[in-house]
């Protein structure tokens, strides 16, 4: 999954948020309330949507910090446990 969300073997219902946040992330002004009806299709709660979308917001808004800032990258080894550890715990 970290590798194509798109091809990767998950549920519907995560492909179709992850493919929500990309377009929130790149698209910001292109996303409207049309975009949330698919995820509600999937049978995502607004409570989940609404947590997904601000995860979403908390990591643009450290990625751009960290640009502007010019803050060190993690290493990719720790990265990638911290990833697999959310992959596998969630947020909570």
């Amino acid at each position: 999954m970290l590798d194509d969300y798109a091809t990767a073997p998950i549920g519907e219902p995560l492909r179709a948020m992850l493919a929500f946040l990309e377009k929130l992330t790149l698209e910001p002004d292109a996303i409207g309330p049309a975009d949330v009806e698919p995820l509600r299709a999937h049978g995502l709660s607004d409570e989940q949507i609404a947590d997904a979308i601000y995860v979403c917001f908390l990591f643009n808004i450290y990625d751009r910090l960290a640009d502007a800032m010019g803050w060190a990258i993690p290493v990719q080894a720790s990265f990638d446990a911290g990833a697999k550890r959310l992959l596998k715990a969630g947020y909570k």
